[in-house]
């Protein structure tokens, strides 16, 4: 019984640290997917002023008849 209880105790203690790493793990996991949104919006709007621009040089060259 004493070592039945040792070894309840020994998965008990082992299942407590992995919750510890995972919440650990999922914490870290989070902040990246905060840090790869707030590039990803960055992106977007550089991507957009790019078009903007694009588009405005667009209008300026002239129209060619065929």
């Amino acid at each position: 019984m004493e070592n039945e209880l040792a070894a309840l105790e020994a998965k008990v203690a082992q299942a407590a640290a992995q919750i510890r790493q995972l919440r650990a793990d999922n914490s870290s996991l989070r902040q990246q997917v905060a840090e790869r949104a707030d590039e990803n919006a960055r992106l977007g709007e550089k991507l957009a002023a790019a078009k903007a621009r694009i588009e405005a040089l667009l209008k300026q060259i002239p129209e060619t008849e065929p």
